[in-house]
């Protein structure tokens, strides 16, 4: 079995950046990723810069499918690609015998174009539009989760027009309550995702699917929220919607194949946050989860999760040259770089906190508090508040960590800022999987 453990040994520099995977200081004080010093990467790549560490994002992956199994439960990990998906990326996953799950049309267009298996494609959203269910239902992908009763007919009638059948899921609604940011809680009972397991009609709803001609019923999905750290709330979940399975057998007679419980697993991005130990947690739930099937006789349920951020987030870096300093005339430093909230729009959408450091100063002791400003029209482009570093200097470079999920899906061209590209390094070799964008790619659908 394959241990990692990258998420309990690390390194800390200073006082203010944790360092994960391959990143280490090398002798000339410099830091490195897969193998290659900050220096070599802004030579040959550019700033600013999304850097994917291969060896632990691949170390990540099979952390998930070497811990999230037993001898007597069928499991499936299936990546949740909205966190970090390029054709590379999709590509990757494949190689690492994951899953893979998309909530768009554009997503699945770059997972079909990664020639990834079809039947190991998971569709989600809450408003698939009706080019959205035919392309999917054209390439014949695995599963489709419907979201909502309402979506039921369209899918329903697409099939029919196309004489085809497709596997499904339901999602539902559980209502356990995870602490996290509001804008990421999914399960709250006026969440605009899935249907309440409370509702009076969740009963007639099962019966519909499993009674279509079209639509293959296996079961059920849910997700309860996003960064979370508490145990116990993916235990309640799984617990809840195995108790749910057996409700619904008991009053239909439905008996499902599978219940997929999402994703949402916490992970560290300071020091306030404390992550749990993955590969300990995955063997305990799936303990928990085998142990309640037989206490219900509920027999070969199929348990499956939707992992994400907690793959793709700390084997990911931004790398920026700073291009000046200020301090201003009530007393805050700032260090202003050659990104900002285009490429990292976390922090002003839900105050987001990260850790950064000095790449080529790592050996030397923090002397200010800065504040790191990115370079867009906007005083909310701010990407690390009060942030201890040595003094910095124009062209020293900044890496800010944990940046591999929602800053590369997230980015946008605000203030007609080209988008970074986005290398993988492994080995001291890097590899392009998305190309920098130019100011022609800029303008390209502009009509002149």
């Amino acid at each position: 079995m394959l241990i990692v453990f990258f998420y309990l040994n690390f390194l800390k520099v200073g006082e203010y950046m944790k360092l994960f995977g391959t990143m280490r200081t090398n002798d000339d004080g410099i830091l490195e990723i897969g193998g290659m010093s900050a220096l070599d990467i802004k030579k040959e790549f550019g700033t600013p810069l999304y850097i994917v560490d291969e060896k632990l994002l691949r170390d990540t992956c099979r952390l998930f499918v070497n811990n999230f199994k037993s001898d007597d439960l069928r499991t499936e990990v299936i990546y949740a690609s909205k966190a970090f998906l390029n054709i590379g990326m999709a590509k990757l996953v494949n190689e690492e015998n994951l899953s893979i799950d998309v909530v768009s049309g554009g997503e699945l267009y770059t997972v079909l174009k990664a020639n990834f298996p079809p039947e190991k494609i998971y569709m989600h959203g809450n408003n698939k539009t009706a080019e959205e269910i035919d392309m999917a239902i054209d390439n014949n992908i695995g599963t489709m989760v419907i979201d909502n009763k309402q979506e039921i007919a369209k899918v329903e009638s697409a099939l029919e027009s196309k004489d085809k059948k497709m596997d499904v899921l339901l999602r539902v609604n559980p209502g356990i309550e995870a602490h996290t940011h509001e804008y990421i809680q999914t399960t709250n009972h006026d969440s605009k995702f899935g249907e309440s397991i409370f509702s009076e009609d969740i009963y007639d709803i099962s019966r519909i699917l499993d009674k279509s001609d079209r639509l293959n019923f296996k079961g059920f999905h849910c997700h309860i929220g996003s960064q979370i750290f508490e145990e116990e709330s993916f235990i309640q979940a799984a617990l809840a919607m195995i108790d749910f399975a057996k409700d619904v057998k008991d009053k239909t007679g439905i008996s499902i194949d599978s219940l997929n419980l999402g994703g949402g697993f916490g992970i560290y991005y300071t020091e306030e946050d404390r992550p749990m130990d993955l590969e300990k947690f995955l063997q305990r739930l799936c303990k928990e989860i085998r142990k309640k099937l037989d206490e219900l006789e509920l027999g070969d349920i199929k348990i499956l999760i939707e992992p994400g951020r907690s793959i793709i987030s700390n084997a990911g870096t931004t790398l920026y040259e700073i291009g000046g300093t200020k301090e201003t005339y009530g007393g805050k430093d700032y260090i202003f770089i050659d990104g900002g909230m285009g490429d990292n729009p976390r922090p002003a959408l839900y105050q987001a906190k990260y850790e950064g450091i000095i790449a080529n100063k790592m050996n030397q002791n923090p002397s200010h508090k800065y504040t790191i400003a990115g370079k867009c029209c906007e005083s909310g482009d701010i990407i690390i508040r009060d942030l201890e570093l040595p003094e910095a200097e124009v062209g020293d470079l900044l890496a800010v960590s944990t940046t591999g999920a929602y800053n590369y899906s997230m980015a946008s061209n605000y203030n007609r800022i080209p988008r970074p590209a986005v290398v993988f390094i492994k080995d001291g070799k890097g590899r392009i999987v998305v190309k920098r964008e130019t100011y022609d790619d800029l303008i390209r659908n502009d009509v002149l």
